[in-house]
C-alpha cells in the first residue's frame, strides 16, 4: 500500500507542477491556459490537456458597460474638437456664426419673457438679430479682441484693466449705438427718431452695462485664450442681449 501511494505521488507532482493557476492580477491578459486531468483506461494513467481561456469571455458585461458610458463623452469631445478646428481654419466666419446663433437664442428668450402669448414670436425681429450677430457683432469681436491682444498681449492685472477700460470707453458705446441705430432703421424710423432714441436709451443702457460687463471682461481677458474670447464674450452677451433687445424694441420716441 505504501509503495502504491509513493507511485501516485510521483505521478501527481509533475502534473501539479504543470497546472497554471490564474491569479486575479493577471485577468487583464488576453489568453490564459487551464490544465485538467482525464483518466485513461488504466486507473494510474493520467493525461493532461490544455485549453485556452479568453479573458474577454470572463468580463464581457464590464467592457460593454464602460464603452456605453464613454460614448457620450466621446461625442461631446468630438464636437468641441470640431469647433476648435473650425476656429483655427476659418476663425472669422466661425466667430460670426457663433455670435449670430447666440443673438437668435437671446432674442427668442427675450420674446418669451416679454410677449403676451408664447406662440406670437416676431420672426422678422429674430432675423434682424441674426443678421446683426453675423454681419456686425461677430466680425467686430474678431477684430477687437485680436487688436487688444496685439497692443497689450500680457495678462497681468494692469494690462487686463487697461483692456476693460478701453472696452467700456470705446467698444461698448460704439457697438451699442450701432445696435440701436441698426434696429431702429430696419423698423422704419427716420434719422431724427433714431437720434431721439439714442438720447433716451443709450446712456441708461451704458450705465446698466457698467454693473455687468467689467466683471465679464475681467474673466475674458484674464483667463481665456484670445481665439476663444469672442465666444466667451458672446456667451456673456446672451444675458445682456435679452435686456438689449428689449430696450431696442421699445416704442420709438413721440416726436409730436
Amino acid at each position: 500500500m505504501n509503495s502504491l501511494c509513493r507511485r501516485c505521488g510521483l505521478l501527481v507532482r509533475p502534473v501539479a507542477a504543470r497546472i497554471n493557476v490564474i491569479p486575479k492580477a493577471t485577468v487583464s491578459s488576453k489568453i490564459q491556459w487551464r490544465a485538467y486531468f482525464s483518466f485513461r483506461s488504466s486507473p494510474m494513467g493520467f493525461r493532461i490537456r490544455e485549453s485556452k481561456i479568453s479573458c474577454q469571455s470572463i468580463l464581457p458585461s464590464s467592457r460593454h458597460r464602460f464603452s456605453s458610458f464613454s460614448s457620450p463623452l466621446k461625442s461631446g469631445t468630438g464636437v468641441i474638437r470640431w469647433y476648435l478646428r473650425k476656429l483655427d481654419s476659418h476663425p472669422f466666419i466661425t466667430k460670426s456664426i457663433s455670435s449670430s446663433l447666440i443673438y437668435v437664442a437671446a432674442d427668442l428668450t427675450s420674446q418669451m419673457i416679454t410677449l403676451p402669448s408664447p406662440g406670437s414670436f416676431d420672426l422678422i425681429r429674430t432675423t434682424r438679430m441674426a443678421a446683426y450677430g453675423l454681419l456686425i457683432l461677430g466680425p467686430s469681436q474678431h477684430l477687437w479682441f485680436n487688436f487688444m491682444s496685439t497692443i497689450s498681449p500680457r495678462r497681468d492685472y494692469l494690462s487686463t484693466f487697461k483692456k476693460i477700460f478701453l472696452g467700456q470707453a470705446v467698444y461698448g458705446p460704439t457697438l451699442t449705438s450701432i445696435f440701436f441705430s441698426y434696429n431702429a432703421s430696419l423698423q422704419g424710423e427716420s434719422g431724427s427718431e433714431i437720434g431721439a432714441r439714442l438720447q433716451r436709451d443709450l446712456l441708461p443702457t451704458l450705465l446698466n452695462g457698467l454693473l455687468f460687463w467689467p466683471v465679464c471682461d475681467f474673466l475674458t481677458y484674464k483667463f481665456v485664450p484670445v481665439h476663444l474670447q469672442p465666444l466667451t464674450n458672446s456667451s456673456f452677451a446672451y444675458i445682456w442681449t435679452i435686456y438689449l433687445t428689449y430696450m431696442a424694441n421699445l416704442k420709438g420716441v413721440d416726436m409730436n
